[in-house]
């Protein structure tokens, strides 16, 4: 047992020192860029809408083998359009992803992302539409980075279930839900 804890402690070692020295597993990052929002009330009626959002991101990395996760705090805007102020939304979005970059030399890089998003609303309750103040979905997307300092990204967000309830004449309750499209571009110091 000991045998063998010293062994892969050694291998652990070798494959740290190994790493190239301008690689880095831990970094700090602003991310910026463009939300692409439809709201979809399940009655025939969306609404397509877009925003921004910017933020502080990090991400871990283990050199050699690609692996990582990347989490950020993005201050984010869904939906901006003034004839519809009721489906605006303002938050903070937390997504948290599981990362793989396949490196394609030492200034570019391709990779995948996938994991939970956690979106918390600013605003509550607007023109008689009831919106959920804490929002859970599922990440998925992909990206390039280049010169080791900058990523370009896109991501979908899959809800995973209504964010917003609204009562239309009659009594009945229409749900809806946003499925995001992200932009990204991030620099990483």
């Amino acid at each position: 047992m000991k045998r063998t804890t010293l062994t892969l402690a050694a291998l652990l070692c070798c494959l740290l020192m190994a790493a190239p020295a301008g690689a880095q597993m831990l970094q700090f990052g602003v991310k910026a860029g463009m939300n692409m929002t439809r709201i979809d009330w399940g009655n025939g009626w969306d609404e397509n809408m877009t925003g921004i959002f910017i933020g502080p991101t990090a991400e871990l990395t283990i050199p050699i083998v690609g692996l990582g996760v990347e989490a950020s705090a993005l201050l984010s805007q869904k939906g901006f359009n003034a004839d519809r102020d009721h489906s605006k939304q303002l938050g903070l979005d937390v997504p948290v992803s599981l990362k793989y970059t396949f490196g394609l030399g030492k200034t570019l890089g391709i990779y995948l992302a996938a994991g939970p998003d956690f979106y918390f609303d600013f605003k509550g309750e607007k023109n008689g539409v009831e919106r959920k103040r804490a929002q859970v979905g599922i990440n998925v997307g992909g990206g390039v980075k280049l010169f080791r300092h900058l990523q370009v990204g896109v991501n979908y967000n899959i809800p995973t279930g209504d964010h917003f309830s609204l009562k239309e004449a009659g009594s009945a309750i229409v749900k809806g839900k946003d499925k995001t499209w992200q932009v990204s571009l991030a620099y990483m110091f």
